[in-house]
């Protein structure tokens, strides 16, 4: 898949994540820090149960596409749930996990000299 279908997968789970009332959702491109997966979309729910419910609405999205996810983790306790689907990686955190892990400073460019790294998650959808 192009670099193009990957930025559209990760519109796809970004907007599944929304439409199951996610927090905080976020794409990351990651393509020239790893070579694992070329997008990170990731999104915070209240309860674990809407962590399971966003990550079901991920996959049902994905499946209208024709697409399963390759491997998928964390669904049962409903904290932290994965669904890798190879060039797009979705995380579907609850709020104290995602704050605890900060994937976003983990996966952000490095900082240029004299300036700050992000501590936190912008609101809403935010696609680079």
């Amino acid at each position: 898949m192009s670099d193009n279908g990957y930025r559209e997968t990760a519109g796809v789970i970004a907007q599944a994540m929304e439409d199951k009332k996610a927090r905080d959702v976020v794409i990351l491109d990651v393509s020239s820090m790893t070579l694992v997966t070329d997008f990170l979309v990731i999104g915070t729910g209240n309860t674990a149960i809407q962590v399971r419910a966003i990550a079901d609405g991920i996959e049902e999205k994905m499946r209208e596409a024709g697409t399963r996810p390759l491997h998928k983790e964390g669904h049962d306790n409903g904290r932290w749930v994965l669904l890798d689907y190879g060039g797009v990686v979705a995380h579907v955190f609850h709020t104290v996990d995602r704050e605890f892990y900060n994937l976003e400073r983990l996966w952000a460019p490095p900082a240029q000299p004299g300036e700050a790294k992000p501590l936190a998650p912008t609101s809403r959808v935010t696609r680079v």
